[in-house]
């Protein structure tokens, strides 16, 4: 999910933008829903600058599911 009003990266959204982000989550809920993939689990991922691993220069959301997805970062010693 991409929101309409240009957002470089997380970081970058102002206090203003509260229903904004709100609202794409919401839309990711429905996307879960609609693909059927909500009941067993989804995960949502915004990645932000380069150490975060974002490789495009605007906010988005990754909705991720459909299998077991498995834990997000390996264990560190």
């Amino acid at each position: 999910m991409v929101p309409n009003k240009p957002i470089p990266t997380a970081d970058d959204i102002a206090d203003e933008d509260a229903a904004l982000i709100g609202h794409m989550f919401v839309v990711a809920r429905d996307l879960a829903r609609l693909e059927g993939i909500a009941a067993n689990g989804y995960r949502l991922i915004i990645n932000c600058r380069e150490h975060g691993g974002q490789d495009v220069p605007h906010l988005h959301v990754h909705l991720v599911g459909g299998e077991p997805l498995g834990p997000m970062l390996s264990q560190r010693r």
